[in-house]
């Protein structure tokens, strides 16, 4: 096979020979055998399916959590004669079509696509349709409760790929600890002598810490920039930062440019392609930034800001020097950024009475059937959980067998006519003219557009409702509608004897409890890493289960006898308890006089720490002068001072 792999290898790609791990991942899956690849960042991860899909029969699914992503491999790919496609949300519903109609005609050979895709029902009927040789699945660490990116969502692509019949999966990650791998692998069913794990330690990065208080960071900065030959990224925390640091460079002369998820998608893919050019040297950005941008030459990463994880810390200076030649990374490192990291965690974790909120809504609003509908952003606003976090609750009450989703659907389908409604119609037999005309009888037109009325078409008219959006799909795809549809509405079954568990909320209070402190745990581990005093090379292979890495790389600050301590800039003192207890009682006298009691002791650490929660926004929260009153202290000092009240 080795040698088949080979040729297909240098046909194909132009390669000569495989980089380490490839050939095996690739082989283990043409034996039918699922395989989990953890490479570093940038060492080839994707050619795995790419080759693969080239020798297997049918579609090769890719399940991938970055739109930036998808657009490189599917250029990468194209230029290389593949046909790759994806379905997203940047396309119009035109290109969506003629994607979907290559797909059935089984021209595309690789079709890319988020995870919250399943949730389309008009991708589910779709995809229902095709025969799928392979999943593969993108930074499958997202998977893992354990992980340090955990997408609730992907936890249902187990379930996805049963439904689809797909008989062989790939998992691909540059990083996991041995728990995660263990997560990864067992959800799957993935043999442990297939996972394929290549060496993590990588010997041309210089990593370098540095003990800045922030009065000096920007010089720091600029002297570090200065010094540097070739193109580099500077990786910060917030937004505004990255605006603010950019600004800072470019009055020193250094070109740098802001990038982050607050600018127009134009602006962002206009940024990216500079850079990849190499029209921009200096790129200061979110951790938006980064992945899928597969430049060889970048010769520096520095974090401006603490990162978020150990796991965060080594896929972002992972960008650097993939050339295999010498690159630099520093950390600009204080603990003055540390509560902005944990209260990132601490704004997650939903309050008891939230939970109580969702549970609550499902005991009473399911109908006759079991059925419960739910709209993501009104059930987030009225139970103050953040969207992320619902995504996560929700997958947890399906994990304990409380619901199960049936399926989603657009609770809005608007479609305006691009032929002659009769003309139209003459394109089908009489038993499909009188179909569509029911469905045309059941739409409210304004004009131009028209809204359909599924509720008086199902119920009044008995219409099986997969059937119409099949026929609007068709229509759509032909060219004879245009179709619009928005606001998805999700449908569950609810299982009474899970649901009306009184210890249902509590165990869920405690599973999110715990996550948290795992995360703060987490958080902790990364300033013990930063503060170590023996090398930092070898201790971040360790970290992910690698240990090849020499004792002592000779090439890290620590080995340098550079060992750093790190400390706050400024000592930040509380203002008056006095002042505290006053500004909390406004934050209550405000909400009562909204008809909003009981507000839990979290909503108001969250109000002192000036975080974003759905019930801030909906009341206005942000306009009283107590919010954000203490931001520059943790979160746990600031519950311990309400609790003492």
């Amino acid at each position: 096979m080795s040698a088949t792999l080979l040729s297909s290898l240098e046909q194909h790609f132009g390669f000569k020979q495989f980089r380490q791990g490839q050939q095996q991942t690739i082989e283990q899956l043409l034996n039918n055998q699922s395989s989990l690849a953890i490479f570093p960042t940038g060492s080839g991860k994707s050619l795995c399916y790419q080759l693969t899909a080239l020798h297997l029969p049918n579609l090769t699914l890719v399940v991938s959590p970055l739109l930036a992503l998808m657009k490189d491999q599917i250029s990468f790919l194209n230029d290389k004669g593949i046909y790759a496609a994806s379905l997203d949300s940047s396309q119009t519903a035109e290109q969506s079509h003629t994607v979907m109609g290559d797909v059935r005609a089984g021209k595309v050979k690789i079709l890319m696509v988020s995870v919250e895709r399943f949730k389309n029902e008009r991708f589910r009927e779709f995809i229902n349709q095709i025969a799928i040789s392979m999943l593969v699945i993108d930074e499958a660490h997202c998977i893992s409760e354990w992980g340090h990116n955990f997408r609730p969502d992907y936890l249902k692509l187990p379930r996805y790929r049963e439904e689809l019949n797909i008989p062989l999966v790939l998992l691909l990650t540059a990083t996991a600890t041995k728990k995660v791998k263990r997560d990864m692998s067992e959800r799957f069913a993935i043999a442990p002598e297939c996972i394929v794990q290549t060496g993590f330690y990588r010997s041309n990065l210089d990593l370098s810490v540095l003990s800045v208080k922030s009065a000096d960071k920007s010089e720091t900065l600029a002297n570090i920039v200065r010094e540097q030959q070739g193109p580099g990224i500077v990786y910060v925390t917030l937004q505004h930062t990255a605006e603010q640091v950019a600004e800072a460079l470019s009055r020193q002369g250094l070109q740098a440019v802001a990038y982050h998820a607050g600018l127009e998608d134009t602006l962002r893919y206009g940024i990216q392609d500079d850079f990849m050019a190499g029209k921009i040297n200096v790129v200061v950005a979110t951790i938006a930034f980064g992945m899928g941008i597969d430049k060889s030459d970048i010769r520096f990463v520095i974090h401006y800001d603490l990162p978020k994880s150990i796991e965060n810390y080594s896929q972002e200076i992972g960008r650097a020097g993939r050339d295999g030649q010498p690159s630099q990374c520093f950390t600009l490192a204080n603990l003055d950024g540390l509560n902005t990291v944990e209260n990132f965690v601490y704004g997650d974790t939903p309050e008891l009475s939230g939970i109580e909120h969702v549970i609550n809504d499902i005991r009473q609003h399911h109908d006759q059937q079991q059925h419960w509908e739910m709209q993501e952003y009104s059930l987030s606003s009225d139970s103050n959980i953040r969207q992320l976090a619902l995504k996560t609750l929700l997958v947890q009450l399906e994990m304990q067998g409380a619901i199960t989703p049936l399926y989603a659907y657009y609770a809005d389908f608007k479609y305006k006519f691009l032929e002659d409604k009769a003309t139209l119609l003459n394109h089908f037999d009489a038993a499909r003219q009188e179909f569509l005309n029911l469905i045309f009888s059941h739409t409210q037109f304004k004009k131009v557009w028209g809204t359909l009325n599924f509720d008086s078409l199902t119920q009044g008219a008995q219409v099986d409702r997969k059937r119409v959006v099949a026929a609007l799909d068709y229509l759509a795809e032909k060219n004879l509608i245009a179709l619009e549809t928005k606001r998805i509405t999700q449908v569950y079954q609810v299982h009474s004897d899970v649901i009306n568990n009184p210890e249902l909320a509590p165990q869920l209070h405690d599973y999110f409890v715990d996550k948290e402190q795992a995360e703060i745990k987490r958080i902790a581990a990364l300033i013990r890493f930063f503060e170590l005093k023996t090398c930092l090379s070898y201790n971040l292979a360790r970290y992910f289960d690698d240990n090849q890495a020499p004792q002592q790389c000779g090439h890290c600050s620590v080995c340098r006898g550079q060992a750093v301590t790190l400390e706050y800039s400024l000592e930040h003192r509380f203002v008056d308890d006095a002042v505290i207890y006053q500004k909390v009682d406004e934050l209550l006298t405000h909400l009562a006089s909204k008809g909003i009691s009981n507000v839990g002791i979290e909503t108001q650490c969250r109000f002192l720490a000036g975080m974003s929660v759905p019930l801030f926004a909906r009341n206005k929260v942000r306009q009283l002068s107590g919010f954000g009153l203490c931001e520059q202290q943790r979160y746990s000092e600031i519950k311990t001072k309400l609790l003492a009240r």
